[in-house]
């Protein structure tokens, strides 16, 4: 996706760029260039493949929840800034916290803000289950893209999210795992409320964005140990497909 495609599509989901907003981007992507020769961020580097599947991918958030209000926003496993950084160039309003486990990309995170000059925006290093315990019920939208299986990122998320907020997953094609966390998200007092697949432009690789409205205060014993929550999940996982065999 060349700059002036992407500008294109962008409209398309009632995005317009300031001169300056294309030009952080811009510098975002010269940055993420230079540091991904210290440390690894992303294999997609292709100044074309970065503007599609970096840039105009985190953008689709805004297919499923208006981000053009003043909200508090969590992405969690942000790695090298997607989609937290590219929404905070684009939604100046949000006020985001970019969560990360690795110390080595919370450094590179503070220093893409610096030189983009980016307000209200923070880092975080930690696990996110760790996290959550002392952050509950703290943001307006929690994000993840990608990252792991739905059944456990609800469990680890939603209780970073505030009653009557969203958690968000950006996937490819999850109906396994949505119909494997259907139960759980009940459990942790949510419902999804929409669920919107489509073909990112170009190249036609699936997306999906599976919205999660939080209607009650999750219980004190959630998130439980990680490996814990891993292990049940792997259980599901495999039960479900012994089923699916008969």
């Amino acid at each position: 996706m060349k700059k002036d495609e992407f500008l294109k599509e962008l409209e398309k989901i009632n995005i317009t760029l300031t001169e300056n907003q294309i030009l952080k981007l811009e510098k975002f992507y010269e940055l993420l260039v230079i540091w991904n020769e210290k440390i690894n961020l992303t294999t997609i580097l292709k100044e074309e493949d970065v503007y599609l599947k970096h840039f105009y991918d985190s953008l689709t958030l805004i297919k499923v929840i208006d981000l053009n209000k003043e909200l508090t926003l969590l992405d969690v496993g942000t790695g090298a800034g997607f989609p937290g950084i590219v929404l905070k160039i684009v939604f100046p309003n949000l006020k985001i916290t970019l969560l990360d486990s690795m110390n080595k990309r919370i450094s590179y995170l503070n220093e893409i803000i610096k030189e983009l000059d980016l307000k209200d925006i923070d880092t975080v290093c930690s696990r996110v289950e760790d996290y959550a315990l002392k952050n509950r019920e703290k943001y307006d939208i929690v994000v993840c893209r990608a990252v792991a299986h739905l059944e456990i990122l609800v469990e680890i998320t939603l209780p970073l999210v505030k009653v009557n907020g969203y958690f968000i997953a950006m996937k490819s094609n999850a109906n396994e795992e949505i119909a494997l966390a259907r139960k759980k998200i009940l459990v942790l007092n949510s419902k999804i409320i929409e669920i919107l697949s489509f073909k990112l432009p170009f190249e036609n690789s699936i997306r999906t964005l599976i919205k999660i409205q939080k209607f009650k205060k999750t219980d004190l014993k959630y998130p439980r140990k990680y490996d814990k929550i891993k292990k049940e999940n792997l259980k599901n996982i495999q039960n479900q497909r012994k089923l699916e065999k008969k």
